[in-house]
């Protein structure tokens, strides 16, 4: 019976008699055309002195070219226009990096804040229900800075009083389709403020070859591919452990061969040792030889050498008791890490259940205890839920690699990892474009961020057999 008038007049009503139609009356409210200019000239000057502050460049040059056309006339103008823009391509050809960095990606953000952003900001949100309309009057969260570089636009925004960082979240997929992108992922900058990562394409789409064997002996963190956004991959090995999932075929093996590579001329230094357990048999068997005599593929066999880890670490703690609180590499003492391939073969299908509580027991204790006194765990298997690895919480350091369920997800990465962007489900089973892919969440920073491991092939391992093995 009620219809809708502008601005929600619906306290404004006049009636008659009870048995007559309701009838609105809006209030209506004349503005003087005098105040109306004033208020628009005022808001034009703001934005005007906004974008002179922002934009100081942008600005100053076609305001210096204007003054010397009034000033001069339009040839010495134009040839001045040709100068500057001959300059800009020749500094763009001799040092691109520099170029890029103090001219190209600003040029970028602002034309993508004009002719993306700011143009369709306010249909994205009022369609995703992130603006608000209360008591007839329209909110929208607002858009505050444009940055790029060469893979990605980032978007700072101030949310509405009242908003959370969920709100945002669970509208990854509706921010990323209105602007026109595959993804998107939310950060927290500080109370009230979001960055919003918009990738404009995936450097990460092709394979990278095996890196480098290190110079020097190290013990971490170990370099073993390359970030999203350019920067190598260093993986902390040393004071910490490291879980890693994925589905059949997703590349755990790549995270684990290049953690090895890493660390062999520690190992050949005596500063470190990998001690292997391989159920599988098809992995780390391929190089057995580099783990010295350390390598163990029967369950029982991976059971004593677990008991013998902890026994390691027990009697490191009553040494270091009193005396030291972390744990630093030494030829007396050197960095164990237990690297176990399908640990859930081992602690959750074992049918000996004797045999399965002690390898549970083993792998808890390490867990907990080993890292400060330089025992590491690397374990990685296919299904992370809790049922079949119940001690994933004891983990510091996770990897996503592609996974076959969107919950999934949150059971490795924890709670809101996949409202955050990381989207593990979605990364591609074809190899050459999926394998290796993760998302990783490290104990020092909440955020999960998108990583590809290098991948080292058979011919890799060989070579690193021939140079580094114990017949080397």
């Amino acid at each position: 019976m009620f219809k809708r008038l502008p601005g929600d007049e619906a306290r404004n009503l006049v009636t008659t008699a009870p048995d007559t139609a309701v009838v609105f009356q809006p209030a209506v409210v004349r503005t003087p055309a005098i105040i109306t200019l004033v208020i628009y000239l005022y808001r034009f000057l703001i934005a005007l002195i906004r974008t002179i502050w922002r934009h100081p460049v942008a600005t100053a040059i076609p305001a210096a070219l204007g003054f010397t056309w009034y000033q001069y006339g339009w040839p010495l103008a134009t040839s001045l226009f040709g100068v500057v823009a001959l300059s800009l391509l020749s500094w763009a050809f001799i040092d691109r990096p520099s170029f890029a960095r103090l001219v190209g990606w600003r040029l970028l953000a602002w034309w993508r804040l004009m002719s993306v952003y700011r143009r369709h900001w306010q249909s994205v949100m009022d369609v995703s229900g992130l603006g608000k309309r209360v008591y007839g009057r329209n909110y929208l969260p607002r858009l505050m800075r444009v940055q790029c570089d060469g893979w990605a636009d980032r978007i700072t925004v101030r949310m509405l009083r009242g908003q959370a960082v969920k709100d945002w979240s669970d509208r990854i997929e509706n921010l990323a389709h209105g602007f026109g992108v595959t993804s998107c992922r939310v950060a927290l900058i500080k109370g009230g403020r979001l960055l919003l990562i918009f990738p404009r394409r995936d450097p990460l789409a092709t394979p990278i070859p095996a890196l480098p064997v290190p110079d020097e002996p190290t013990v971490g963190p170990v370099e073993i591919g390359k970030q999203e956004d350019g920067r190598p991959l260093k993986l902390k090995v040393h004071g910490t452990h490291v879980l890693i999932a994925g589905a059949t075929g997703a590349g755990k093996g790549s995270f684990l061969w290049d953690t090895i590579r890493g660390l062999l001329p520690a190992i050949r230094a005596g500063l470190a040792e990998v001690w292997a357990l391989d159920p599988k048999l098809m992995e780390l068997s391929f190089g057995r030889e580099l783990f010295q005599g350390r390598y163990a593929a029967d369950p029982a066999d991976c059971a004593d050498l677990l008991d013998e880890a902890v026994s390691v670490m027990q009697k490191r703690a009553a040494r270091f008791a009193g005396l030291q609180r972390s744990h630093v590499p030494t030829v007396e003492d050197p960095f164990v890490l237990v690297l176990v391939d399908e640990v859930a073969f081992l602690t959750a299908y074992q049918p000996d259940k004797q045999l399965r509580q002690r390898i549970s027991a083993a792998l808890a204790t390490l867990a907990t205890q080993g890292r400060s006194v330089g025992v590491g765990v690397m374990a990685a298997l296919q299904d992370p839920r809790k049922e079949v690895m119940n001690i994933r919480n004891l983990f510091p350091d996770k990897i996503a690699l592609r996974l076959d369920e969107s919950e999934q997800v949150d059971m490795v990465l924890g709670d809101g990892a996949r409202d955050r962007g990381a989207l593990a489900d979605h990364i591609s089973p074809i190899p050459e474009q999926g394998a290796g892919v993760a998302y990783m969440r490290l104990e020092t920073s909440p955020e999960p961020i998108r990583v590809r491991a290098a991948y080292v092939s058979d011919a890799d391992i060989r070579a690193m057999v021939a140079q580094f093995g114990e017949a080397a």
